[in-house]
């Protein structure tokens, strides 16, 4: 959690790289305008981008957030948070907005029950995570430096697969779960480009049991072998699956179930 930290903040300084943030922010400020409904207090996990509280808050009185990364929380005038070691005070919100830092807890079913307790009944989840089909290409070319080496190393955290999701948030109390999956493909003229791409966005290697060294020249030379030789022409599509997710606590009043029912 702390080299996660580490990771947003080298992304603040060096200038984070927005466009799959901004696609899965969008989204869920598309699916808040189609509620009707306004909601008093919010909490944004997750906020690469400063001017996010402004743009969420056509839809929430009084918006809070909270960053993994230091520098993106003081960015937004808010606080840190690691998600799934994080105690809330009970029923304190009526929406939480979590845009791709989840997928990046170590005890997600522990970051979904805190932030259960943290809502008042009948009040919104909404959030997107990385999925499981994210950077197909990045792996192969991965698997083929392995095998320059002669070992397996962690390059890529395990991500959830989209059908896990749903059971989740079930389990922590949540009602009505919808998930639905959205796949970005973008196109790289090289190896290097994705690497310098997922620098800016924080999302390199954060394993634990990653190997301290970095690849060798050999190694290196196969990743980006293989990564162009998945190339149409002269780039190379690689795939970020985002999930898109939204549930509620259990309502207390026939009004909200039927908002809910919608």
């Amino acid at each position: 959690m702390q080299l996660r930290a580490l990771r947003r903040d080298r992304a603040a300084r060096i200038g984070p790289e927005l466009f799959l943030f901004e696609r899965a922010f969008a989204d869920c400020l598309d699916r808040l305008a189609l509620m009707q409904r306004r909601f008093e207090r919010g909490l944004l996990i997750g906020c690469p981008d400063p001017d996010w509280p402004t743009r969420l808050r056509e839809f929430v009185n009084d918006v809070e957030v909270r960053d993994p990364g230091r520098l993106f929380a003081e960015a937004a005038a808010g606080d840190t948070i690691v998600e799934d070691g994080w105690t809330p005070a009970s029923s304190d919100y009526d929406l939480i907005l979590a845009i791709g830092t989840l997928d990046t807890v170590n005890d997600l079913p522990r970051a979904f029950r805190s932030v259960f307790r943290s809502l008042r009944p009948g009040s919104l989840f909404l959030g997107a995570v990385s999925g499981g089909d994210t950077l197909p290409q990045l792996r192969s070319a991965m698997r083929a430096a392995d095998l320059v080496t002669g070992i397996a190393s962690p390059h890529v955290h395990p991500r959830i697969e989209a059908s896990a999701i749903a059971p989740l948030l079930s389990h922590a109390g949540f009602v009505t779960p919808v998930v639905d999956v959205d796949r970005a493909q973008v196109s790289y003229t090289s190896f290097e480009d994705l690497i310098t791409d997922l620098r800016k966005m924080g999302a390199t290697n954060l394993l634990s049991a990653r190997s301290p060294q970095s690849l060798s020249k050999p190694a290196l030379a196969a990743a980006r072998q293989r990564f162009a030789a998945a190339a149409d022409g002269s780039r190379t599509v690689e795939t970020f699956e985002i999930l898109h997710f939204a549930a509620w606590t259990p309502p207390h009043s026939p009004q909200l179930r039927r908002m809910m029912s919608r």
